[in-house]
């Protein structure tokens, strides 16, 4: 007896393989583009191989709201969550569609500023998804206005965020930090 055939539809794999390679082109672990995408482990295991060249790296994702609260993850988590926000609400996006412009865009930004991207589209996936669950949030802060990723259930009434006040050692590497301690300290001079 033949199985009966189901009724896939060509065009929507072929949507899920383009925003597959589209994610793969960003970065994507291979455990992001399993639970955004209904192509199989090995089809897109092949579809990994054939985008990169290599086989998708191995180990667990990285799970933690801590990391998008230190200094620098959280302003360019904040930028792409302003994005994200901007474009949900004006563009007509949604799902991966929603996630590969926001993060294009903020790669964008991030390149017009000359800084390297923090943020990997994998930590931006979850970014989404911690905001979803209520596991973060965005609060303004009181010196700019800006929106600002934080831990949800937490008090937050006099909000000062990272770029209005920096941590005493933001910036600072460890090459410009050892270079300094090796410079001898001179007196102030007042006039």
């Amino acid at each position: 007896m033949v199985a009966p055939v189901r009724n896939k539809s060509v065009i929507a794999e072929a949507r899920q393989i383009h925003f597959a390679v589209e994610m793969i082109e960003l970065g994507a672990r291979l455990q992001l583009l399993q639970e955004e995408t209904s192509l199989s482990r090995e089809r897109l295991l092949k579809l990994y191989k054939e985008v990169t060249g290599r086989s998708p790296s191995k180990g667990m994702l990285p799970y933690s709201t801590d990391w998008f609260i230190s200094w620098q993850p959280n302003i360019h988590s904040s930028l792409f969550m302003g994005i994200y926000q901007f474009l949900a609400k004006n563009a007509a996006l949604f799902g991966l569609e929603l996630l590969i412009k926001s993060y294009r865009l903020y790669l964008e930004q991030i390149s017009v500023s000359g800084e390297e991207p923090i943020l990997s589209i994998t930590r931006a996936w979850f970014l989404i998804r911690f905001l979803d669950a209520h596991m973060l949030q965005l609060t303004a802060c009181t010196a700019c206005s800006g929106q600002f990723v934080v831990h949800t259930n937490e008090l937050y009434e006099d909000y000062v965020c990272g770029v209005c006040r920096p941590p005493s050692r933001a910036g600072k590497t460890r090459k410009s930090a050892s270079l300094s301690d090796t410079l001898p300290a001179e007196p102030c001079k007042v006039s």
